[in-house]
């Protein structure tokens, strides 16, 4: 196991964080992110990614020889939402790849499967979780590609269709933000005006804070109006892995610009990397359910398998590794991804219970 404590990890990592980001990072919203992973377990892997990469080869060994691609890192069962590909389609997959990176490609069907068993306590770790998910990434190695809504997948269209109240809850979100203590630096506000249908539109640039694990990284929203209406775009400050970070020290950020448009994607054509900053769209209709929410939803087996399948068109996305993953699950026997979801779960849990404790006794 690791030899570290969470409390001690965690300063670690935040004193890397502020290295790589050379003064730009938020306390304010480290400290957010500390009372998020108090909160519960779920929050708490969401929030700590960085931990994960430390400990999951020690909680899981047998997973180090696993075949090696282009992973996501940082799954779990809010990093799903939908997006309007270049032909208006909509599609539903995986749309965070802040920690990609090389790496064995069971950690992540492990880490759905863990966050799936942490997010949803009442459901049966094998049957419910780990069985719809291998059977979903089963069918995505054999036949991959994108999850389009508009012809298919009817049940989990009406599933993403945005509602009224959830559309004013957005717009109301971004009216409140206010501006922030210092203005946006050059380079910020040069990716957000790259990003815009015409780089002449007046932009009212605001900090934001969202998300879980990229908490203290700074977050620029810019606002602006094109033919009468509203339109929105983010820029945020993105470091190496936390994967890289730990089993391959210097290795350069390439993972989420590669992994975003896999060669089995339909990828949001608002996305983009522009050095270390992502860039993005945001609109009501790019939406994500969240498991405090909507268990129920993201629990379903079907909507589980379509999870399992997309990590599957993603890991086959740069170089076609079916034939070894194929190899490599023929070997693991049936269960696998139960027992080391367990463990992990188990792992997730106790950390969390003692970041609780020291967080209270501050």
């Amino acid at each position: 196991m690791a030899t570290t404590s969470i409390e001690q990890s965690t300063r670690a990592y935040e004193t890397w964080l502020r290295r790589r980001l050379d003064g730009e990072i938020v306390e304010d919203d480290l400290r957010k992110k500390h009372e998020k992973m108090a909160e519960g377990a779920f929050p708490f892997l969401r929030a700590t990614y960085w931990r994960w990469a430390e400990t999951i080869l020690d909680v899981c060994p047998e997973l180090a020889r696993a075949p090696a691609v282009l992973a996501v890192g940082d799954i779990h069962l809010e990093n799903f939402g939908t997006w309007r590909d270049v032909e208006g389609r909509l599609i539903w997959g995986v749309n965070d790849f802040d920690e990609a990176a090389e790496m064995p490609y069971a950690l992540d069907l492990v880490r759905l499967a863990t966050s799936a068993v942490l997010g949803c306590p009442d459901l049966d770790a094998g049957d419910d979780i780990c069985t719809p998910i291998l059977k979903g990434y089963a069918n995505g190695l054999a036949k991959p590609g994108a999850v389009v809504l508009d012809q298919d997948y009817d049940w989990l269209r009406e599933m993403v269709v945005v509602p009224d109240d959830e559309r004013a809850d957005f717009w109301e979100d971004i009216a409140s933000l206010k501006a922030g203590k210092k203005p946006a630096p050059n380079r910020y506000l040069d990716a957000l005006r790259d990003a815009l249908p015409d780089r002449n539109i007046a932009l009212t640039v605001r900090p934001r804070s969202a998300g879980a694990g990229s908490l203290g990284r700074p977050r620029w929203v810019g606002l602006g109006k094109w033919k009468g209406v509203l339109l929105v775009r983010e820029a945020k400050a993105i470091v190496p892995s936390g994967w890289t970070r730990v089993h391959a020290a210097g290795s350069k950020t390439h993972g989420p610009r590669e992994i975003a448009t896999g060669r089995h994607r339909a990828p949001d054509p608002w996305y983009s990397l522009v050095g270390d900053i992502v860039v993005r769209r945001l609109s009501p209709n790019n939406r994500k359910i969240e498991a405090a929410k909507r268990p129920e939803d993201l629990a379903r087996r079907k909507t589980l398998r379509a999870m399992g399948h997309d990590l599957a068109s993603i890991h086959l996305g740069r170089v076609d590794h079916a034939a070894a993953i194929k190899q490599d699950l023929s070997k693991r026997g049936a269960g696998w991804l139960r027992v080391a979801a367990e463990r992990a779960a188990k792992s997730v849990r106790r950390e969390h219970k003692e970041w609780k404790r020291a967080w209270k006794a501050r």
